[in-house]
């Protein structure tokens, strides 16, 4: 069980092809993530890739190290600070700010910075771990 303090991370560089099989997954076909000389012209100056494409390495990193596996997000409250790009390198962490003893509920602190330190999400999440049976 996870206990208040605990922090875990992981790192994954963006490629483009995520923004393809994110596109394949959601149908999301954003000129943002697309065209070049239109995202060149917006207030990001650039390709940019999907949210849930930045936001998806916390599902890898609450389902696999912490709280672990049978984890599920209940709920989420997540703020994008910054664009990611393609390219990029990307560092979810999460620091467990309550366990509750009555429920398998964890309230989880959760940032994704790039490889400059700029953070791109910041936020919480409400995570359910599930018991899994061996």
């Amino acid at each position: 069980m996870a206990g208040v303090g605990d922090i875990a991370s992981r790192t994954r560089t963006v490629q483009p092809r995520d923004i393809e099989l994110f596109t394949e997954l959601t149908g999301d076909r954003n000129p943002l993530h697309y065209d070049e000389e239109a995202a060149r012209a917006s207030r990001f100056g650039g390709i940019i890739v999907q949210g849930g494409v930045t936001s998806g390495l916390l599902n890898a990193l609450v389902a696999e190290d912490l709280p672990g596996p049978g984890s599920v997000f209940l709920h989420v409250d997540w703020d994008f600070k910054a664009p990611t790009r393609p390219g990029d390198e990307i560092t979810a962490e999460v620091e467990v700010l309550e366990a509750r003893d009555d429920k398998p509920i964890t309230r989880l602190r959760t940032t994704i910075t790039n490889q400059d330190g700029v953070v791109v999400l910041d936020g919480t999440a409400l995570v359910w771990q599930e018991p899994l049976s061996g």
